[in-house]
C-alpha cells in the first residue's frame, strides 16, 4: 500500500499508532495501519492475558470504535474482541498503554465492552483527520531504536 504524502488522514493516523506503539515500548514490526476509510490498526501485542493463556494477543483501532484488545485464534478466524477502551476514538497515546497495562497486570474482570464517560463522543469521528493532525509529524520522524 503506497499512502499518498499530502493525505492529512493518512499521516495523522500513522503517526499517532507510531506514537501508540513507543508508550508500549513495541517496535512496530508487527503492526498494520490502514488510511483508507474505513481507517483501521493492528498492534501485536508482547505477552498473555489471564483469561487467554495459550492466545496471541493484539489491539485493535477503527475509526468507528476506537481501540479495543483482542485475543486470536487458533485456527486464523477473525480476532475475538474482549474489551473497548471507551468513547473517544483517538485518546492521548499514554492512556491507551496505560489501557493495555491494566489488562495485562488485572485481566478483563470490569473491562469487557467497557466504556468511559470522559473524552469526545463517537460521533467525532466525522473530523477524524482533524483530530489526528498533531500526530501527523510523527509519521515523518526516523524511529529511535535503543542500542
Amino acid at each position: 500500500m503506497e499512502l499518498d504524502f499530502d493525505d492529512a488522514l493518512a499521516r495523522g493516523l500513522r503517526g499517532y499508532v507510531r506514537l501508540v506503539t513507543e508508550e508500549l515500548g513495541l517496535t512496530g514490526e508487527c503492526s498494520y495501519v490502514q488510511a483508507e476509510r474505513p481507517a483501521g490498526a493492528y498492534l501485536a501485542l508482547e505477552g498473555r492475558l489471564r483469561e487467554f493463556p495459550g492466545r496471541d494477543v493484539a489491539l485493535l483501532w477503527d475509526e468507528e470504535r476506537g481501540w479495543s484488545v483482542a485475543v486470536e485464534t487458533s485456527s486464523g478466524e477473525d480476532l475475538i474482541v474482549q474489551a473497548h477502551l471507551g468513547a473517544d476514538v483517538v485518546p492521548a497515546p499514554r492512556a491507551v498503554a496505560r489501557w493495555v497495562g491494566k489488562l495485562f497486570r488485572g485481566g478483563l474482570r470490569g473491562e469487557r465492552n467497557a466504556t468511559s464517560s470522559q473524552g469526545a463522543p463517537r460521533e467525532a469521528h466525522d473530523d477524524l483527520a482533524g483530530r489526528l493532525a498533531p500526530y501527523a509529524a510523527a509519521a515523518l520522524v526516523p524511529a529511535t531504536h535503543n542500542a
